[in-house]
């Protein structure tokens, strides 16, 4: 995870992603790729963006459904 540091902005840490997909979500129950198509303008890569989900559901924020991510908390 790329957290804050001196090194690393806040705009730049996987942190500050975090509301843009938890927005995105809310909206709408989408699929992975519906998701990253919808926010792939704060993410580097895909892997900032597969990381970012992967950190979100580790803190049982997001869960996923026959294909889909629900439940933003």
């Amino acid at each position: 995870m790329r957290l804050p540091s001196k090194i690393t902005s806040f705009k730049e840490s996987s942190l500050s992603k975090f509301p843009a997909l938890l927005e995105s979500i809310n909206k709408n129950n989408l699929s992975s790729y519906e998701l990253y198509e919808e926010t792939k303008k704060y993410f580097e890569s895909i892997e900032d963006f597969i990381e970012a989900l992967d950190y979100l559901y580790a803190l049982n924020k997001i869960s996923f459904e026959n294909g889909r991510i629900i439940n933003a908390r």
